[in-house]
């Protein structure tokens, strides 16, 4: 019987996930593999699954993390899956938050035994969010940590923005941390396939569980605009943010445009990009201990 091959996409909040899974779909179709996915959201909505190419069998976990609240869930996912398609390989994107390894455990059900081949962890570190790791509290900044330490492939992304003292500095790290673990520099999260696929997986140690709302108390806060909004005001609203707030996705429209933007932000950088297709309003906040009444009140006065 053929085993499906499953890669799980590992890292923190706005590293490059969906950018790289994107990349990695692209390779795929063109070596014209069958593949599926399932993305994992902290939200009760998906934004991302929008960058799924529609031919992609995709499966959604929304409003919990595969590493704690919802693990059956992806069993059963995963069992769907092996059911509805003839697969050569699944791609697992998990949420900013969550650990590798709990996610192996899942996919190691005893279910799947003769099912799957967990080929790879690839973790994805953002090159800035690393150098400035101590500014994040101690439960996320172990987290981070972990997700390198427990990977077979970890990309070190936008490396562009660091000098080659930080290049060298930071691969220094991350070597010391995960010795045996291939390493690759990334911008944009590009890397050939071949770079990511390997034979033999790294053996995996112990890790201290920490429980995504309990322990790292993180929160995902969903907001839906009923009308465009003031891009001046919005642009206020981002600057004052609290930095506990990690990462925003979503789409939006603003007072002065007709257009739709596909807006992202991550490590206080805001990206807006033009969508061709009018989607419904919504951002999706996820973040430390999230003040769900405040970012309420803030965001309603953005409305003209």
């Amino acid at each position: 019987m053929k085993q499906v091959e499953v890669y799980i996409l590992s890292g923190f909040l706005g590293a490059g996930k969906t950018t790289l899974l994107q990349n990695i779909l692209s390779e795929e179709q063109q070596n014209h593999r069958k593949i599926a996915v399932v993305m994992n959201e902290l939200g009760e909505v998906s934004i991302d699954s929008n960058m799924i190419p529609e031919e992609t069998p995709l499966k959604e976990l929304l409003n919990g993390c595969v590493c704690c609240t919802i693990q059956g869930q992806l069993e059963v996912q995963l069992e769907n899956m092996l059911r509805e398609y003839d697969l050569d390989a699944i791609y697992i994107e998990t949420t900013g938050v969550a650990h590798p390894i709990e996610v192996l455990d899942a996919c190691l059900s005893p279910l799947f035994a003769e099912k799957l081949e967990v080929k790879a962890i690839l973790t994805i570190v953002d090159a800035n969010r690393w150098q400035n790791r101590t500014g994040l509290s101690i439960q996320l900044r172990k987290l981070l940590i972990e997700q390198v330490e427990h990977a077979d492939v970890v990309l070190l992304n936008k490396v562009d923005s660091l000098s080659e003292n930080e290049k060298a500095k930071t691969v220094s790290e991350i070597q010391s941390i995960n010795p045996t673990g291939k390493l690759f520099m990334t911008e944009f999260a590009r890397i050939p396939l071949s770079s990511i696929q390997i034979n033999k997986m790294n053996k995996k140690q112990q890790h201290e569980q920490a429980h995504v709302h309990k322990h790292l108390h993180l929160r995902s806060y969903v907001h839906t605009f009923a009308h465009p909004i003031d891009l001046e005001k919005f642009e206020d609203f981002l600057r004052e943010m609290p930095d506990t707030i990690f990462r925003i996705k979503g789409y939006i429209r603003f007072s002065h445009s007709k257009e739709s933007f596909l807006f992202q932000y991550s490590y206080g950088m805001p990206l807006y990009m033009k969508e061709p297709v009018n989607r419904k309003q919504t951002l999706v906040f996820i973040g430390e201990n999230l003040d769900h009444s405040m970012l309420q009140k803030q965001l309603n006065t953005l409305v003209i």
